[in-house]
């Protein structure tokens, strides 16, 4: 018990801790919309993102751990990663809104999030091409594949029996 009541504490602090990473994801981004291509911005937004995948990955969030890393790849893998295309920025911005939710929705007792990755794919892909729009690059969804969600086994925590509709 002791152990669960330790990962359950872990989990608090991380989703605590990667509200303020997004919050200063999303000052990056602010910020590169009002100056562009800052590489001070974009440098920020990339540290941001790698601090956000190491403690995801370091809890087993692999659903956040594996959408996160696949949106640094892509700020990485830029054209010029330190110069963003104001272009990307949208496209940037609805990645991060998808980040926010995922954050939301992960189950504060199993760190588990049940989404399926069609939403993600399809954005990750449109950034990938505000990035690059003159590459001929596959898809995200070809090149780095989405998440590989574990199966998932709920565990017991009660006697209890659930409703189910």
């Amino acid at each position: 018990m002791a152990n669960e009541s330790l990962n359950s504490c872990a989990l608090q602090d991380f989703l605590v801790d990667a509200q303020v990473l997004l919050t200063q994801a999303e000052e990056c981004l602010q910020h590169l919309e009002l100056i562009d291509n800052d590489p001070d911005a974009c440098h920020c937004l990339n540290d941001t993102l790698a601090t956000l995948v190491s403690r995801a990955q370091t809890l087993g969030l692999v659903e956040v751990a594996s959408y996160s890393k696949q949106l640094q790849h892509l700020l990485k893998t830029a054209h010029n990663p330190s110069r963003l295309p104001g272009s990307a920025l949208p496209a940037l911005e609805e990645c991060l809104t998808l980040l926010a939710w995922q954050l939301e929705l992960v189950d504060p007792h199993t760190g588990r999030l049940s989404l399926d990755t069609d939403e993600q794919v399809v954005l990750l892909d449109n950034l990938a091409v505000a990035l690059n729009p003159t590459s001929t690059r596959a898809s995200c969804s070809s090149s780095m594949p989405p998440c590989k969600h574990p199966p998932y086994t709920p565990h017991e925590t009660t006697g209890r029996p659930t409703t189910e509709n």
